[in-house]
């Protein structure tokens, strides 16, 4: 793998309750001149980071219901189509992990299915392209079993990717969840790994395990030490 295509599968990361402006701002001019996939920050730092990126190959992502999934479904609804017509291009969506875990799985099932249309609609009103929808399933708090009643939720959805964690939980991505959701997953449904990469070699390892993006606070240390280490 070229250090091009390794920073093509990085969101750079940015979700600390004291992240300010400035940090935003570094966030996005490092990711321009290393040609992330996008940034990802807090709905409030949408517009501002849309303005950063412009002109430039990188993507802006926000998080929706973040980082528990427990908000109403007219909420997350509402949180999703305000971010997109704040300019996001990506949203990361956690799904409601306590109804997951209750068995409501209906429930959960209908909220994501009728949040992914609402982003399409109002992406498609407002003249946009495609905006991606990754749902965030914390599979540390979820069994096999679960992990794979989630990845046919997340298929039926019409969503574009399952992402791994939020990175606020007890436990972060794992080589072994990612290739449970790649091999269960149709080639339509992308595969993030996120939570505490933060290495070169974590990032690759994920990759490797069928991770098509990499959430990470880390990226620019990630791809210098790659860059390094295949100079």
């Amino acid at each position: 793998m070229r250090v091009e295509e390794l920073a093509k599968t990085i969101d750079s990361t940015l979700l600390d309750p004291t992240a300010t402006l400035a940090d935003v701002e570094k966030l996005c001019l490092d990711a321009g001149e290393h040609h992330f996939a996008s940034v990802c920050v807090f709905p409030y730092f949408v517009p501002h980071a849309k303005k950063l990126v412009r002109g430039r190959d990188v993507k802006v992502g926000t998080v929706i219901s973040f980082p528990y999934g427990a908000d109403t479904q007219r909420a997350k609804i509402m949180s999703a189509e305000n971010a997109v017509a704040a300019g996001a291009d990506e949203l990361d969506v956690v799904m409601n992990i306590p109804a997951m875990l209750s068995g409501d799985f209906r429930y959960v099932r209908d909220e994501l299915a009728g949040l992914v249309r609402s982003v399409r609609m109002k992406s498609v009103n407002a003249g946009r392209g495609l905006v991606l929808v990754k749902v965030i399933v914390e599979a540390c708090y979820l069994d096999e079993k679960l992990k794979r009643l989630a990845c046919k939720i997340i298929e039926d959805s019409g969503a574009d990717f399952i992402k791994t964690s939020t990175g606020k939980g007890p436990g972060g991505a794992t080589a072994k969840d990612v290739e449970l959701f790649r091999d269960l997953l149709s080639e339509n449904v992308g595969v993030k790994a996120a939570g505490g990469i933060r290495t070169a070699d974590d990032a690759e390892m994920m990759i490797n395990a069928g991770a098509a993006r990499i959430g990470t606070s880390q990226g620019v240390s990630i791809i210098e030490t790659f860059g390094a280490e295949r100079g």
